[in-house]
């Protein structure tokens, strides 16, 4: 059996953490689906940066919504709903077999809002709304403004990932806000049936402190946080608060492995994906990574759901001097100064291509 359709089995669903319109025009996303077992996909700045940048397939689209005079920011979300809508109706079949459990696709709302609740949640409904896809996740940063829009977000019926989260703090503080939501939504008498994930990056932990801790702490910190936060998760998902509104109808919030490409070339390139493989989460891979699995992935271990024992690793960073607290803030805020970054960098490409078509037209 592969080892993709073995995670699958398992109960982890296996996201591609890539959208272009080369892979939707190709077929290669619908193979993924078909046969490695590809039950979702995310997106974010930098994927669409690069499929838009590096690709023709595109430039149709932009003279279209160049001489509709759409603006820049406008136009990206043009394609980049043109491109997930259409993976969505792929895989609309598993979200509808799913009971909406499984099947998403997700949009980031512009990283310039990481800071301010009310615009982010603005944006959050109206790039929902205009998606019209049930299974379409609106990705908004697991920053302390954030978190209010989060909440809001849930009780306004828009599905949401959480992105940015890099502690089991930060997890709970999501969980915490997608609570909350749900549970103004029973109160206020609506349909508590609101997707969600929180997205936790992983292999950022690793990449943060390479070269500052003995080489037998090497690429052991993300795997760490992660069982930590998976302990928190699945405590939560045994408290008498969440079984409350799921008895109410409302699905569980799932905990998403992020960022889990490994980016240590001298480590294995499904480490993170190995150490993972834990029931009822959600590991969205770079494709690289899915490929991978899929060519020499083996899964023998799965997660124990108290996170096994992680403690002592986190003992031994702190003996190197390692604090996990305050890297947790610093990823957070670091995290989002990235995306920022990336998205300049889209809108650049974005105006340099829009210039360039025009002249050869």
């Amino acid at each position: 059996m592969k080892a993709t359709q073995l995670l699958h089995n398992l109960g982890q669903s296996l996201w591609l953490d890539n959208i272009s319109r080369d892979l939707l025009d190709s077929g290669t996303l619908k193979r993924y689906i078909d046969e490695l077992s590809v039950t979702g996909l995310t997106s974010n700045p930098t994927i669409f940066d690069h499929a838009i940048k590096n690709s023709s397939a595109y430039d149709a689209a932009i003279i279209k919504q160049r001489e509709e005079g759409k603006s820049r920011e406008e136009l990206f979300f043009e394609l980049a709903l043109e491109d997930l809508t259409r993976a969505a109706d792929l895989l609309r079949p598993i979200h509808d077999r799913t009971n909406g459990v499984d099947g998403w696709v997700s949009l980031e709302v512009s990283p310039l809002l990481a800071y301010d609740s009310v615009r982010t949640l603005a944006a959050a409904k109206e790039l929902h709304a205009r998606a019209g896809r049930p299974n379409l996740l609106i990705k908004i940063p697991g920053t302390y403004e954030g978190l209010a829009a989060i909440e809001e977000a849930i009780f306004a019926g828009v599905p949401v990932n959480v992105t940015l989260l890099f502690s089991h703090a930060h997890y709970v503080a999501a969980a915490e806000a997608f609570l909350r939501g749900i549970e103004r939504r029973i109160d206020a008498g609506l349909q508590p049936h609101v997707g969600s994930v929180a997205s936790l990056f992983v292999s950022r932990w690793d990449a943060a402190i390479a070269g500052k801790v003995p080489a037998a702490l090497h690429n052991k910190l993300g795997i760490a946080i992660a069982k930590r936060t998976y302990r928190a998760y699945r405590a939560l998902l045994d408290s008498p608060r969440w079984q409350r509104i799921y008895n109410a109808g409302a699905p569980p919030q799932r905990l998403l492995w992020a960022s889990t490409g490994t980016k240590d070339p001298k480590a294995a390139d499904v480490l993170y994906v190995k150490a993972l493989a834990a029931p009822f989460t959600v590991n969205t891979m770079p494709e690289n990574t899915l490929k991978a699995l899929d060519d020499h992935g083996e899964i023998t271990e799965i997660m124990a759901a108290d996170g096994g024992d992680y403690d002592t690793v986190l003992d031994q960073f702190a003996t190197a001097g390692i604090d996990i607290y305050d890297l947790a803030a610093k990823l957070q805020d670091e995290g989002a100064k990235a995306f920022v970054s990336s998205w300049n960098d889209l809108m650049n490409v974005i105006v340099s291509k829009s210039s360039k078509l025009a002249k050869a037209s």
